[in-house]
């Protein structure tokens, strides 16, 4: 009987070390309060949603969230909440980075602790180049500014542009890559304005003048995302610059899906491109809006920033499976080699040379619908496209000798 009772708690033992052993401990860091807050819950709902709808995808393995607040976009909160899930919390892998600036900051502690960390935002192209830890889901400014400035040349036969640009890393990569296509097919960037940064949202007003009186095709936007999109398209209504044939475009940094609906009848007519938006008609797509919705509210949707974090989750899926929860570097990397996923967004893959990701780009044009409401209508689309700053070796994109 003792010997039995002795045999019960060793397997019970056995069994406990075992369940513990298939926990994956993610540490993520996003902004979940300051300005960022609203990109910060797309990012914990991205996650969510990828975890409920796809559980099979990293069975036996038990994937547990650590959640850090790194708040707004100096760097400094970001690497003290990257050391501390480190140091502290032991976790397994990295995920996250709203900002650029917050992932530059991070990249030496990532480096240092030597663990797989996601970009689920952060659009910077030269980021992945600043550990070899580093794996991107989300985005380069690259895809969409230049794939735009060669779209907005030969498809909207814009001859003239104005850049506008949050100034920070992302916008002036935005900057360069939208110039750099626009002027290789043939048009002319008559203005480059830094509008304000990242941390607070500026009067776009004395900014946009100065774009309406160049008199340009186009105006071409970055900012990131948020408020600050809501505020460029109010301004661009404003100051009546559509009706003085001044067409607003962007990367669908602009078109933010959770902020369409607020922009009114000003947005009708942008044109954007990006990699995703909640319109996409795809199957998997229309799963996750519909989970979306039913989970969060009727009013509520996904956007860009959230599937940077579903695919950073499928990305981790694959990892964590692949090293039988051991998420060793070499072999976490060895799995995405010639991984490719279903996405919301279409088919993705992560290039195995610069450990971006590769992906659709759409244009598109926001329209209102039979239903009252703004939607993203697609007028085009570029497949499979890699970040062009790493494969044409741009500036701080190129292999370092």
């Amino acid at each position: 009987m003792i010997n039995r009772v002795l045999m019960a708690s060793a397997a019970l033992a056995v069994s406990a070390a075992l369940a513990q052993a298939q926990e994956v401990k993610i540490g993520l860091v996003a902004p979940f309060t300051g300005i960022g807050a609203e990109l910060g819950q797309q990012i914990d709902r991205g996650v969510e949603q990828y975890l409920k709808l796809n559980a099979d995808e990293f069975k036996p393995y038990k994937i547990k969230i650590i959640k850090r607040d790194d708040k707004n976009p100096s760097g400094a909160d970001s690497k003290t909440a990257v050391q501390e899930l480190l140091t502290q919390d032991n976790v397994d892998a990295l995920a996250g980075w709203i900002y650029s600036p917050n992932a530059i900051a991070s990249a030496p502690v990532v480096s240092a602790g030597k663990k797989i960390a996601v970009i689920m935002n952060a659009g910077t192209a030269h980021i992945t180049t600043m550990s070899p830890y580093f794996v991107r889901t989300s985005f380069s400014m690259w895809h969409s500014g230049y794939a735009l400035g060669e779209a907005a040349a030969k498809q909207l036969k814009a001859k003239t542009a104005v850049v506008g640009y949050s100034d920070f890393p992302p916008g002036k990569d935005s900057l360069a890559a939208f110039k750099r296509s626009f002027e290789a097919n043939g048009g002319k960037v008559v203005d480059e304005i830094p509008m304000g940064g990242p941390a607070q949202v500026p009067d776009f007003t004395p900014f946009f003048q100065r774009a309406k009186d160049k008199k340009p095709d186009v105006l071409f936007m970055f900012v990131p995302a948020g408020d600050h999109s809501l505020a460029v398209v109010k301004t661009y209504g404003a100051l009546g610059m559509k009706e003085a044939g001044i067409k607003l475009i962007g990367p669908g940094d602009i078109t933010q899906d959770i902020k369409l609906q607020a922009m009114g009848d000003a947005a009708i007519g942008l044109i954007t491109m990006h990699h995703y938006n909640a319109d996409l008609d795809n199957a998997q797509n229309k799963k996750l809006v519909a989970s979306w919705k039913k989970d969060y509210s009727l009013d509520s949707t996904p956007d860009f920033v959230a599937i940077g974090a579903f695919d950073g989750m499928a990305a981790l899926a694959r990892m964590i499976v692949a090293t039988k929860g051991k998420m060793d570097s070499d072999g976490a990397l060895a799995a995405l080699k010639g991984w490719q996923y279903n996405s919301p967004r279409g088919p993705i893959s992560i290039d195995p040379e610069t450990r971006d990701i590769v992906m659709n780009e759409y244009l598109v044009e926001v329209v209102k619908g039979s239903d009252g409401k703004l939607h993203q209508k697609e007028i085009g689309k570029i497949e499979n496209v890699k970040d062009p700053c790493k494969e044409q070796k741009i500036g701080p994109c190129a292999p370092k000798s």
